[in-house]
């Protein structure tokens, strides 16, 4: 799901009498959110979502990789990464999906 078919969704699930000003709150609305979700990873912060997951940090350190078109050695940097862990609602949620 990208962001503009997350809005759009909202806007959708919203009353049919409300003006078109509050598609634009919507957007704005998670707008906010992503970044101050993004700030606060920014900040070293953990965030929790209860039910559907958690997004942290994790450091990598510097090491050798490879090249992938001709195998050589390549040096990657130190650099943290951003990771995601589902919650146990979403978990139970995916894994009772049927496909």
């Amino acid at each position: 799901m990208t962001k503009s078919e997350l809005i759009e969704e909202l806007v959708d699930r919203k009353s049919s009498d409300l003006d078109r000003a509050t598609d634009r709150n919507i957007a704005d609305g998670v707008s906010v959110i992503i970044a101050e979700m993004s700030k606060a990873l920014v900040e070293g912060n953990r965030i929790e979502i209860r039910g559907f997951g958690s997004f942290g940090l994790k450091y990598r350190d510097k090491r050798v990789g490879r090249n992938p078109q001709d195998g050589s050695p390549v040096a990657v940097k130190a650099r943290y990464t951003v990771f995601f862990k589902a919650g146990k609602g979403l978990r139970e949620r995916v894994d009772d999906f049927e496909r």
